[in-house]
């Protein structure tokens, strides 16, 4: 009996031009922050989490194997730790529009789109609750 595996095909590009699939995925990026609606979250900074998702047309880099061809993940990892140490927002909402705003500034035209997830790893809430996590895209 023979067994043949199999390889994805090609499934075309999105509307925007950019191929199916390609994405730059960062995840589980941690930072502490001081964010959230109660004065104890404005006082004391708890961890933040963050994963995103940047769609972008990946072939440019995968041809030429150079770093400017694609979107260096060490510097948005700095940009979305940046945000989260940054000011405070009430909101994790506002938290992760902010960070959309940062990489979308960073990483440039080339990207299409941008999901941002933002998870509170100690949410103060009276039952128990690994974390509360907003998801938001942004074109």
């Amino acid at each position: 009996m023979s067994s043949s595996l199999s390889c994805p095909t090609w499934t075309g590009t999105r509307a925007s031009g950019t191929p199916v699939g390609d994405q730059i995925q960062l995840r589980g990026l941690r930072a502490v922050g001081t964010h959230g609606v109660l004065e104890e979250e404005r006082q004391r900074a708890q961890p933040f989490e963050v994963d995103l998702d940047i769609d972008v047309d990946l072939r440019p880099a995968g041809e030429s194997d150079a770093l400017g061809d694609t979107v260096d993940y060490g510097a948005l990892s700095e940009a979305v730790a940046a945000e989260i140490q940054g000011p405070h927002a009430d909101l994790m909402e506002h938290l992760a529009q902010r960070i959309a705003t940062s990489v979308r500034a960073l990483a440039g035209p080339a990207v299409t789109s941008v999901t941002v997830t933002v998870r509170k790893l100690r949410p103060p809430v009276p039952v128990d609750l690994s974390s509360a996590a907003v998801r938001i895209t942004r074109p």
